[in-house]
């Protein structure tokens, strides 16, 4: 009888284990740093080049709805678009880290493509509302790009080790990049095509573009089931406090000279339209090169060095080089100094988080830290906004230069407790 009862168990059909087709599938048999693991920077890379790209180049859209499109409404209520596109981007953190957790990477940047390319469509047969762009434009388009950003910025660090920063850095420069030329491309379109035209070429090549870059977006670890989805016990931690209060300052600093440097040179400073356009140009190509190169000097000096560092010059560079003068060349001197290290702190915070916590939850915990940037910018825009209406009458921008140099100042002071909190020894590399 034992001898039957054992036969008839071996003999059942084996459990089907094989993942379903959406699940998230683990490959561990890819070698780190290898061929694919390059691929998967490159597919990131792109993603961000047009889901931070159009954030970025929002600063031109804004430009013409304010000069002419909707001229007669103010600047605060304009500058909610491009902030509900970050803003959104980053509260949809959370679930976006569960989705590539719990489900293949490929789908779910595949439907932040789909759902961005159709927001901009959308908008372009409703450009002549506000509230309406607001919904699409923003809203809706920041929901497509959370699928697309947070995918794309944690998996790398699954794939690398030695050259994680750099990696890291490669892909966030992609956001640079797709200002750089996205910036002059919505311009050229909207003064050839219009507002409407804009919107729809833009949303098709998301769209395109995204469907292929998304077959590359592999997890390279797959987290067990019976772990926590979201781990709140993080928020216990020092570290990811001082972190997130850091990051809700810097970026109520941070969209400040992005939106409002084109149009202080045109009406303050007496330039052209094309020079507004230039200056968010130059802003891109510096933020690009800083994203990369700032991962290099993070080899050297540490991670937490280096940010704590490109959180101090932007500051200053808001408060020293924009601050007290008008002239084209120190416009141009700024947008290159807070490019350059607003790409640094932009691109070092991912792989500081991989660094104190690890790579497993990655994207969850990153997730959540985006939160901060949720906080930060949806108070930080509009009250700069604000501040230029109210304070400054529409063409006095100093209390707001002031309100971005503080912010960023203070998130300095919040990596540096970071920095002493985690090593006590100035001169460790950390």
């Amino acid at each position: 009888d034992d001898m039957l009862s054992v036969n008839s168990v071996s003999e059942q059909p084996p459990t089907d284990v094989t993942p379903k087709w959406w699940a998230s599938k683990s490959l561990e048999h890819k070698p780190i740093e290898g061929a694919y693991a390059w691929t998967v920077v490159a597919s990131g890379f792109v993603m961000l080049m047009f889901a931070m790209g159009c954030v970025a180049s929002y600063g031109s859209y804004q430009t013409y709805y304010h000069l002419h499109q909707f001229p007669h409404e103010p600047t605060s209520t304009l500058s909610w678009i491009g902030t509900f596109q970050f803003a959104i981007l980053n509260m949809f953190g959370i679930p976006a880290g569960i989705l590539c957790e719990r489900f293949d990477s490929r789908l779910v940047t595949f439907v932040g493509g789909l759902i961005m390319g159709a927001s901009l469509i959308i908008a372009s047969f409703c450009n002549n509302s506000v509230w309406k762009l607001m919904i699409t434009q923003g809203f809706m388009f920041g929901m497509g790009a959370a699928l697309m950003y947070i995918p794309a910025v944690s998996m790398p660090a699954q794939w690398f080790t030695k050259h994680r920063a750099l990696a890291v850095g490669i892909v966030i420069s992609g956001s640079g990049i797709g200002g750089l030329w996205l910036t002059s491309a919505t311009t050229h379109m909207i003064t050839q095509l219009g507002t409407a035209w804009a919107l729809r070429i833009t949303g098709i090549i998301i769209f395109a573009v995204n469907s292929v870059a998304s077959l590359f977006m592999r997890n390279r670890l797959v987290v067990k089931s019976r772990e926590k989805i979201v781990d709140f016990t993080i928020l216990r931690d020092l570290r990811f406090l001082l972190i997130f209060c850091g990051s809700v300052c810097g970026t109520l600093a941070y969209f400040t000279p992005l939106f409002m440097l084109p149009s202080f040179a045109i009406q303050v400073s007496g330039k052209s339209d094309d020079f507004g356009t230039n200056l968010l140009t130059i802003f891109n190509a510096a933020s690009t090169v800083g994203r990369i190169a700032t991962g290099q000097v993070a080899a050297s000096l540490g991670n937490i060095n280096t940010l704590s560092l490109c959180g101090l010059i932007a500051s200053l560079s808001v408060l020293v080089l924009w601050l007290p003068f008008q002239s084209g060349g120190t416009l141009v001197a700024c947008a290159i100094v807070y490019g350059l290290f607003c790409g640094g702190f932009v691109g070092l915070v991912p792989v500081v988080m991989a660094e104190l916590w690890g790579i497993q939850r990655i994207a969850t915990i990153i997730g959540l830290l985006y939160i901060s940037n949720f906080i930060g910018t949806m108070i930080g825009a509009p009250s700069s906004s604000a501040l230029l209406d109210n304070v400054g009458g529409g063409t006095n921008y100093k209390p707001s230069i002031i309100f971005s140099g503080v912010f960023m100042m203070i998130a300095f002071l919040f990596f540096a407790v970071l920095r002493v909190s985690v090593n006590r020894s100035l001169i460790a590399k950390v």
